[in-house]
């Protein structure tokens, strides 16, 4: 089942001098729900999807009608014998155990009728002989479809666990920023995805990214790994965001010449760089990422980038360097960051999610109420059924740097 990263961290460490002030804000308790483990869902899936008494109801009922049936036709048409097809059935919908209950059922009743019904010796033989082999086909497909329902489920729940050890839980604080998430991988094999955020603390400011992996798979999750551990160290050492953008770029470039060697193909990763201060303004680096959403004033609108670039990994491709830009972040404003997973996802009818309209009107909630609508509303857009991780960032300006821009 897709998990959800929302406040499910403890809360963050933080200076003394403020721990008043941030215990306040960050003190969170988690809405969304338990989260499936890995062993539960793998248990999940040797589960019968029809309860037992449902079962042994429906089995009397046919049971009793097919030989109503028989009894009806006589000798011309033999009904009884059709049971057998039962057990193949009950390997589909049903648990081992089930369906081992049934096959012992169907032989039972075949074997009553066999006994009572007219025939030579062989006719009797080779009536239990198909009887029993019939049934027992049915168990060792049921005992099949599990164990490999049960690999399956290994490896999904294998690739969720890499995603979620790669991404940290939110919400993070910083001395600059409230940092609060949502994030949903696709669990299905070939749609596991790439999303990736980060938040880290520097001397020079808070950075933040958010991004997508071009592809799906484990390949995927491969580069974005590459990605955030470049970022992680570059955002302590590099002293300007175009630094740390060519630290990324250099990291996905040297992740993809190893993925040719190895015969993967080339990926490249589109990401939206964040930097904060205590001036009141954003830096941003915009590699063919979407445009934040800036909520202030019970108002929602996109932020203009003027100067997006090409994603990382395919800087040779452009003769253009990639340069920062910024825009005011006012204080009790919040700064919506998405992937594609959102403004991509699909309701029945094949439209696409109205991202724009919905956050105008959640202009005036709070960071974790606005991705708590974000996540109910796409749901229920979606129906439930999504082809693409979602990722979303709700950055609030700290108090701290509240205080020093209003200084």
């Amino acid at each position: 089942m897709p998990m959800r990263l929302l406040d499910m961290a403890p809360k963050p460490q933080t200076p003394k001098k403020q721990s008043g002030v941030r215990e306040k804000q960050s003190g969170v308790r988690h809405r969304g729900g338990a989260v499936q483990s890995p062993d539960a869902s793998i248990t999940a899936v040797s589960r019968g999807r029809i309860g037992n008494w449902a079962l042994l109801g429906g089995l009397t009922l046919l049971t009793l009608l097919v030989v109503f049936l028989d009894a009806s036709t006589g000798n011309d048409l033999r009904v009884v014998p059709l049971l057998v097809v039962v057990p193949a059935l009950a390997s589909v919908y049903c648990s081992l155990r089930q369906t081992i209950w049934v096959a012992v059922w169907i032989t039972t009743v075949v074997v009553g009728f066999r006994a009572g019904a007219d025939g030579t010796f062989w006719d009797f033989v080779f009536g239990i002989g198909f009887a029993v082999l019939a049934c027992a086909l049915g168990v060792a497909a049921c005992a099949a479809r599990i164990r490999h329902a049960t690999e399956m489920a290994r490896l999904r729940s294998a690739a969720v666990t890499l995603q979620r050890q790669i991404l940290r839980p939110l919400p993070v604080v910083t001395d600059h920023v409230f940092a609060y998430g949502l994030y949903e991988p696709i669990e299905e094999d070939r749609f596991v995805g790439g999303d990736i955020y980060e938040v880290v603390e520097s001397p020079y400011g808070t950075r933040v990214i958010i991004g997508d992996v071009q592809g799906k798979g484990l390949a995927a999750i491969g580069a974005g790994f590459a990605a955030i551990a470049a970022f992680r160290e570059a955002a302590i050492r590099e002293p300007t965001l175009t630094g740390v953008v060519q630290a990324l770029e250099d990291a996905v470039v040297r992740h993809n010449e190893f993925s040719a060697q190895t015969g993967e193909a080339e990926r490249f990763v589109t990401a939206l760089v964040l930097g904060f201060d205590e001036s009141g303004r954003v830096e941003a680096v915009n590699c063919g990422h979407l445009p934040p959403r800036l909520l202030h004033d019970g108002r929602a609108s996109a932020v203009t980038l003027h100067r997006t670039s090409v994603p990382l990994g395919l800087a040779g491709l452009s003769p253009e360097a990639r340069t920062t830009e910024s825009f005011d972040f006012p204080p009790d404003a919040t700064l919506l960051a998405v992937t594609d997973g959102v403004t991509e996802a699909r309701d029945a009818t094949g439209a696409f999610y109205p991202l724009d309209e919905r956050v105008a009107a959640w202009a005036g909630h709070g960071p974790r109420e606005l991705l708590d609508a974000l996540h109910v509303d796409l749901e229920e857009f979606s129906g439930g059924i999504r082809r693409d991780d979602v990722a979303a960032l709700a950055l609030h300006r700290a108090p701290a740097a509240q205080s020093d821009v209003s200084c």
